[in-house]
């Protein structure tokens, strides 16, 4: 086992798209656990991992290390700590924790992924760290299926692009950790404002970042309907 590559699952949002103000969407139940739990089992299990780093809002820390211990047997290797105010803020307080616990050198691996994006496969997380460690950063990705609309105004078409060359951004990505926050850490406020992912931040400093296979079941569940469709999944599996 690498020393080096650590698991980071953020679960940092709101999901106010769910329009569910009770609870964070990352914890709402799906075939009768959490969502949040299926997607860090995903992780826990992989053996490469020196540490899964989960981090979710302050509010949720106690809620979400009980969930752990109530139903994922592998522990040692899951740590829960806050988020930040952003999801970049998020991952670099993942950082900041192998840095301050562990080692961060030029070696060391993050492999990020959504909470809520819990059918991940474990061919993808293999694939990712393989990809970073060849390139030193990688999104998941997969073809755009629908034209892609382009409109400046948000009235009339501007535009629309040749879907050939168009992917729709899934997670895992993926780093070489001290590179990256080497990288943020020199961005301007403004150009952080306009950060949608962590792979923004390379790509705004002409960085390459490699491409990974992902999957149409890769889903990240935004609004009720995608409940109802990740039920359907894991009922089928």
């Amino acid at each position: 086992m690498s020393e080096n590559i650590f698991g980071v699952i953020l679960a940092g949002g709101k999901g106010t798209r769910m329009g569910n103000a009770e609870r964070p969407k990352q914890f709402l139940e799906i075939g009768g656990k959490p969502i949040i739990v299926h997607t860090i089992e995903k992780f826990a299990v992989y053996p490469d991992f020196e540490k899964v780093i989960v981090l979710c809002p302050k509010a949720w820390v106690e809620h979400t290390k009980d969930l752990i211990r109530k139903n994922i047997p592998m522990q040692d290797r899951i740590v829960v700590i806050e988020g930040g105010a952003s999801r970049n803020e998020t991952l670099m307080n993942a950082i900041r924790y192998i840095e301050e616990n562990h080692t961060l050198d030029e070696d060391t691996i993050i492999i990020t992924h959504d909470s809520v994006r819990h059918f991940v496969t474990r061919r993808m997380i293999e694939e990712n760290i393989e990809a970073t460690r060849k390139y030193g950063a990688c999104d998941t990705v997969i073809p755009a299926t629908d034209t892609i609309v382009e409109s400046c105004d948000h009235q009339v078409i501007s535009q629309i692009p040749d879907r050939s060359t168009l992917y729709q951004g899934q997670t895992p990505q993926s780093f070489h950790a001290l590179k990256l926050k080497q990288i943020y850490e020199s961005l301007t406020e403004e150009e952080k404002a306009i950060l949608t992912d962590a792979c923004k931040i390379l790509v705004l400093k002409g960085e390459q970042v490699h491409l990974v296979e992902g999957d149409v079941s890769n889903i990240k569940i935004t609004y009720p309907a995608d409940i109802r469709i990740a039920d359907s999944l894991i009922g089928g599996r």
